[in-house]
């Protein structure tokens, strides 16, 4: 972190009391504020209470686990897009799947490498910064409208939910109608070049994506990607 820049708060949440000690100690001496919560009761309390610039959460936790904590998170307006990295041991795609699929924005796993770690916290914050400084237009394609405001799709003027990542994949497709994206374009602007995820993520996020606005948005090029076609 830079010297002059305000100090951003991080909220660690593990059950593992070493490992939180690792964590704030390691987070401390890079400058940054650090609060920290045991399980994923106790990190949406903290979460609601010290409004944290990113969240750092673990899998594997008693009361309610990672993957949950994250979704009850992004329920709530004031953490929609806060960064949130999962931490933990397990490397399963399924699992990563999972995380990322309620809105995670990356996944570290254990055993974590300090400077590996911070690199990853400074990409997500610049990400987040840049994110946050661009302007929420509206795209309209045929008869969908994607409101990147409201992270909202209307389809026929009836309102469809996605989860973060496929809303944020359909915005990317349908912001260049027609142009292929390969899918190391989708996965660096996704999830970033940092982020290390199964090789089926992009297929299970675009098959959900075509079940809830239809099949004929998205097509498939063969050996190279997708595109936006309508």
């Amino acid at each position: 972190m830079k010297e002059n820049a305000a100090p951003k708060k991080i909220l660690i949440v593990d059950d593992e009391p070493d490992i939180l000690e690792f964590l704030t100690y390691n987070l401390k001496k890079e400058g940054y504020q650090v609060a920290t919560a045991a399980d994923g009761k106790q990190a949406i309390k903290a979460a609601e209470k010290e409004n944290p610039h990113l969240i750092l959460l673990d899998i594997m936790m008693p009361e309610m686990d990672g993957v949950e904590t994250c979704r009850n998170l992004r329920e709530k307006k004031q953490f929609r897009d806060t960064p949130i990295a999962f931490l933990t041991a397990r490397d399963e795609d399924f699992t990563q799947i999972a995380a990322l699929d309620v809105g995670g924005d990356d996944y570290i796993t254990k055993p974590i490498k300090p400077r590996v770690l911070m690199s990853r916290i400074a990409a997500l914050l610049l990400r987040s910064a840049r994110s946050s400084d661009e302007e929420q237009p509206v795209i309209q394609l045929d008869n969908l409208v994607i409101d990147k405001s409201k992270v909202l799709v209307f389809k026929d003027e009836n309102p469809i939910e996605l989860p973060r990542k496929e809303f944020e994949i359909l915005w990317l497709l349908a912001s260049r109608p027609g142009r292929v994206f390969t899918r190391e374009e989708i996965f660096d602007k996704i999830w970033g070049n940092d982020v290390i995820v199964g090789n089926r993520t992009i297929d299970v996020h675009i098959r959900k994506l075509r079940e809830r606005i239809g099949e004929q948005y998205i097509k498939t090029m063969k050996g190279i990607g997708y595109k936006f076609d309508f």
